[in-house]
């Protein structure tokens, strides 16, 4: 079957580690996102990205209790790109202004490929967030 194994999850949690968790919350409130109160305590926050699409914002020690690896130093590194999709490219164009202006870098200028626009951001932790427009989704 040719969709056999494209729905093998319903929700998808984002792990991304943060440095100051008061700062992050602040950073992504101003760019609109909002958090889930029963899954926020001084050590994470769940931040709703979509209809079952999460990011988890964990402090560092917290983030490490997960893993026996070092955390990527997004100074020298990408560990993730985080790609968001939206509804049309004012809409990208308006979420990287407001990361900029919450703070946030922007490393590179928008594209247009014609069939897909996109722009993206970094957090104040250092995590690119790719915000994108498609005019035409690809064949499955």
């Amino acid at each position: 079957m040719a969709n056999e194994g494209l729905h093998v999850a319903r929700q998808i949690f984002v792990n991304l580690p943060v440095k100051d968790l008061k700062r992050s919350v602040a950073f992504f409130t101003a760019l609109g996102f909002s958090f889930n109160l029963q899954f926020t305590d001084d050590n994470a926050t769940c931040m709703i990205i979509g209809e079952n699409f999460f990011a988890m914002l964990l402090v560092e020690p917290f983030f490490k209790s997960f893993t026996h690896k070092e955390i990527a130093d997004t100074a020298k590194t990408t560990e993730v790109l985080v790609a968001l999709q939206v509804d049309d490219r004012a809409a990208v164009d308006a979420l990287v202004a407001k990361a900029r202006a919450a703070g946030g870098a922007v490393p590179r200028a928008p594209q247009d490929l014609g069939f897909m626009y996109s722009h993206g951001f970094e957090d104040p932790d250092g995590h690119t967030w790719e915000v994108f427009h498609m005019s035409e989704m690809p064949p499955a």
